[in-house]
C-alpha cells in the first residue's frame, strides 16, 4: 500500500518487527533481541502514508466500521477504518492445560526469549553454586515439549550450547552432562516433513546427545518437572515449543470460525459479508484443494500482500486480481551446526547443502541490510569459534515477566481515502 493514495495506519502492541523463526537463537545466546527485530518505524520511515501506533486491539465493531485501541495513557479508544485487515498471529496453546504456562513459558516474543535464556542460564549458575552434587543432574535437565520446528531446532542449539560452547566454564559441573529430553505425542519429529526428513533430523537430534521421546503427551508441568506417561522426570527448566492458538479476531467480528478458533474467511480473505474486512495469517481459515492452509509465515506474507493488492485496486479503480492461491515454496529446520531437512516440491535433502540454504532464506527475511550482516557475522563467528555472544541474565523488573502473557498482538491496516 505504499503506492496507494490512502492513509494507512498500523496499529502494533509493541514497536517492532520480529522475525520470529530466530527466537530460539536468543533463548540459546546465539543472537541478541536486537539481531531479530527492528522498530517498525524504521522499516517504514520513507513511506510517508503510514502512521504507526503503538497499541491493543482489543475489539473491533464491524457494523460501525470502526476498531478499539487500548495502550499506556488510553483505554477503549475508536478508530475508524474504510478497510480492516487483522494480521493477529497466535499465541501459546497448552491444550486445556493453562496451568502449564506457569512452569514452561513459549517463546513466541521477545520477552519470551529473553526468559527462556535466564532460565536456562540461571539452572546453569545454580547448579555450579550447589555443593550437593545429586542435585545436579535435576538442575542441568532441560526438556522441551514439542517435536515441531521450534522444539527441534531449539534442542539441538541448546545441546551445541551446553556441552560445546560451555565446556570450559564451570568448575563443579560439567555442562556436557547436560540432559536435553524433546517430548511430543506425535509419532515422529517434524510431522509437516517428508517421513524420511524426519528421521534424518531425529538421528541428527540424537547424535547430538537429545534424548527424544515420541508418542507420548505431558500429562504434568509443576515446579519438580514434568510427568510423561507416569514417569516423573525433575527439571528446573521446561520450555513449551509445542501448538499455538489464534487471536480472539473471531470474538471480535463475531464471526464464523474453525474448531481451533479461526476465522473462516473467502477466497478474497475476506469475512463472509463484510468484504472491506481482511483477515490473513495463523488467525485465518481457509481451505484450498480441499485442505485448510497450514498456519505457516509464508502463507501470512503472501496473503498480507494479496490483501494490498486488492485494496489498492479496489481504491485505484482497476479490476481485483484473482482469487487467493497459495503457492507452497517449501520448509525447512535447521538441526544444529552444519546440518538441516530442506523439502521443496519434489526436492528433499538433508545435511550441510540444506544448511546453506536455511541460512540464505533466513537471511533474506531479516527485515534490513543492517541486521542482515550482523547475523551473518555472528553466525560466521560462532560456527568457526564455537563461541556466542549474548550470555547475560537480564532480571525482570515484574514477577509477571518471566511467564508467557496471552499474545494478543494485533498487526492491522486501516486505510481509508
Amino acid at each position: 500500500l505504499r503506492k496507494t493514495p490512502a492513509k494507512v495506519i498500523l496499529i502494533d502492541r509493541t514497536n517492532h518487527h520480529l522475525f520470529q523463526p530466530l527466537l530460539y537463537q536468543v533463548a540459546t545466546s546465539e543472537l541478541t533481541t536486537g539481531q531479530i527485530a527492528t522498530p517498525i518505524r524504521n522499516i517504514l520511515r520513507n513511506q510517508k502514508n503510514t502512521t504507526v501506533i503503538m497499541g491493543e486491539v482489543t475489539g473491533v465493531d464491524k457494523d460501525q466500521k470502526y476498531v478499539i485501541v487500548s495502550d499506556a495513557d488510553r483505554q477503549n479508544t475508536p478508530i475508524a477504518y474504510d478497510y480492516l485487515v487483522l494480521a493477529t498471529g497466535a499465541s501459546h496453546s497448552y491444550f486445556g492445560h493453562n496451568e502449564f504456562a506457569e512452569y514452561a513459558p513459549g517463546l513466541k516474543s521477545l520477552a519470551d526469549a529473553e526468559a527462556a535464556r535466564n532460565k536456562i542460564l540461571q539452572a546453569l549458575e545454580l547448579a555450579e553454586a550447589e555443593e550437593d552434587p545429586s542435585r545436579h543432574r535435576d538442575l542441568l535437565t532441560f526438556i522441551l515439549v514439542g517435536a515441531g520446528p521450534t522444539g527441534v531446532e531449539m534442542a539441538a542449539a541448546l545441546a551445541i550450547f551446553a556441552k560445546s560452547t560451555l565446556k570450559s566454564d564451570f568448575r563443579r559441573i560439567d555442562p556436557a552432562s547436560a540432559r536435553i529430553v524433546l517430548v511430543d505425542m506425535a509419532p515422529r519429529v517434524l510431522p509437516p516433513f517428508w517421513e524420511s526428513l524426519s528421521k534424518a533430523a531425529k538421528q541428527r537430534l540424537e547424535k547430538l546427545g537429545v534424548e527424544v521421546r515420541l508418542g507420548h503427551s505431558v500429562d504434568l508441568i509443576d515446579a519438580e518437572g514434568v510427568v510423561i506417561a507416569g514417569e516423573r522426570i525433575a527439571s528446573k527448566t521446561v520450555i513449551w515449543t509445542a501448538g499455538v492458538a489464534p487471536s480472539p479476531a473471531g470474538k471480535w467480528l463475531n464471526a464464523e470460525t474453525d474448531r481451533a478458533g479461526r476465522v473462516r474467511i473467502q477466497k478474497d480473505l475476506a469475512v463472509p459479508g463484510h468484504p472491506e474486512i481482511f483477515v490473513v495469517g495463523d488467525t485465518a481459515s481457509l481451505d484450498q484443494n480441499g485442505k485448510p492452509l497450514p498456519g505457516l509465515a509464508q502463507v501470512a506474507i503472501q496473503g498480507g500482500r494479496y490483501a494490498g493488492r486488492l485494496i489498492h485496486n479496489r481504491i485505484v479503480g482497476n479490476p481485483p486480481p484473482p482469487p487467493f492461491s497459495y503457492f507452497d515454496k517449501g520448509s525447512m529446520a535447521v538441526v544444529g551446526k552444519g546440518f538441516a531437512v530442506l523439502q521443496s516440491g519434489k526436492v528433499r535433502i538433508s545435511g550441510f547443502v540444506a544448511w546453506l540454504a536455511w541460512a540464505a532464506v533466513h537471511l533474506q527475511f531479516l527485515a534490513t541490510s543492517s541486521l542482515r550482516l550482523s547475523v551473518f557475522l555472528q553466525w560466521v563467528w560462532t560456527y568457526l569459534t564455537g563461541q556466542r555472544g549474548d550470555r547475560l541474565i537480564v532480571s525482570q523488573r515484574a514477577p509477571e515477566a518471566t511467564k508467557p502473557a496471552l499474545d494478543t498482538t494485533v498487526k492491522a491496516t486501516f486505510v481509508g481515502k
